[in-house]
């Protein structure tokens, strides 16, 4: 019999994300268990942090992110192809475990299709099952034999459907402050302490800009009619192209939270972005479209009360989102109007913001994940 702690010396680790937030959760959970265990392998899919980090490769996420059931339709040959060829390398490696990092369509068909190989399967970031697909939960409960929740109302929910969860707490408990000071960030794009500035932020793939900016310089446009000499600094993901629709934006690709830390308001499209403002204590209106079909589809299948995960952890609507049609320029420049001044709703708001943060749990959140999984590897 194998003893699992000599098992442990060099471990190897079949790793999937498929978005920009799982790249970044990626690459901090493989630095914390290389942390514990240096020796550690890790292949799979993923972004430049993770490859940073030391993930071999074998598809970049910029390949494997698609919003939308529509576009999951037009890409669906290489995605069959991606996990044709996952399936391969996983029976190739026989790794020790293989860890799936939210990014549920595709990571959910992996866990199933490998269940056959006999391989432990560790789940860090659920898919929310709680808003869409509730009956993947079968899927879920067969084939992942260790869950790892960030999201504190989440375990209630899994254990409810006969999952054990451990809630390691969220990244955001732990947040950096920006590497720039605030002086010489407002010196990089020329803006003074007293300028309100806007922060955008359209969304990390190239699709969500392509949905998404239309609505975003036409609210400018609005606002600016209104306040003149508001600043806007836009908040641009690496590898997306954002069209040139409105004169005087200013674009930040390398302290994009510190645009977020320093900026007066933002306007985040749903997603992971939407926490992060609400960590670096940023007012904001959250917004998102979908192609017309994905929108109906959407509609009829999610069945959580809120879009926002900041509205989701606070259980009421803490900020406010605009969805689809409601997703106009007049809607959301209503909305964030009173968050650039010294109004009632930015007080309200920031209020709502401490509640949030103190929900998310403590800091080392990746070491906890991370012993978890080395346990669990360790006991076969």
């Amino acid at each position: 019999m194998v003893n699992p702690q000599n098992k442990l010396k060099n471990p190897t680790f079949f790793i999937v994300a498929g978005e920009v937030s799982g790249d970044l959760h990626g690459a901090q959970l493989i630095n914390a268990i290389k942390n514990r265990c240096p020796q550690s392998r890790f292949v799979g899919h993923g972004g430049d942090k993770m490859t940073e980090a030391g993930l071999e490769r074998i598809i970049h996420i910029d390949r494997l992110a698609i919003m939308g059931f529509s576009e999951v339709i037009k890409h669906l040959p290489f995605m069959m192809r991606a996990m044709k060829e996952s399936l391969a390398i996983v029976r190739k490696l026989k790794p020790d475990r293989i860890i799936l990092i939210d990014y549920p369509g595709f990571n959910l068909r992996l866990a199933k299709k490998i269940h056959g190989m006999k391989l432990p399967v560790t789940y860090f970031i659920l898919p929310q099952l709680w808003a869409w697909k509730e009956n993947r939960i079968k899927t879920f409960k067969k084939h992942i034999d260790q869950a790892l929740s960030i999201f504190p109302f989440e375990k209630d929910w899994f254990e409810k459907h006969g999952v054990t969860v451990n809630f390691v707490g969220h990244p955001f408990s732990e947040i950096e402050a920006p590497k720039i000071k605030k002086e010489k960030f407002l010196l990089k794009h020329n803006l003074n302490t007293t300028d309100q500035i806007l922060v955008l932020l359209p969304g990390s793939r190239q699709q969500e800009i392509d949905k998404h900016w239309d609505i975003c310089w036409k609210t400018v446009a609005l606002l600016r009619y209104q306040k003149p000499n508001l600043k806007v600094i836009v908040g641009k993901a690496s590898g997306v192209v954002i069209p040139q629709k409105i004169q005087g934006l200013l674009f930040e690709e390398d302290e994009i939270r510190a645009a977020m830390a320093f900026g007066t308001a933002a306007l985040t499209a749903s997603g992971t972005a939407t926490l992060e403002c609400a960590a670096l204590d940023i007012p904001q209106v959250v917004f998102y479209k979908l192609s017309r079909i994905s929108g109906i589809i959407a509609k009829k299948l999610n069945k959580a009360p809120f879009a926002a995960m900041v509205n989701l952890i606070a259980g009421k609507k803490v900020v406010p989102e605009f969805l689809q049609k409601d997703a106009t320029e007049k809607n959301i420049a209503a909305a964030l109007s009173p968050l650039l001044e010294s109004s009632h709703k930015r007080r309200a708001m920031l209020s709502g913001y401490n509640e949030i943060r103190r929900s998310l749990g403590i800091p080392g959140v990746y070491l906890r994940a991370a012993d978890l999984i080395l346990k669990k590897t360790s006991h076969g």
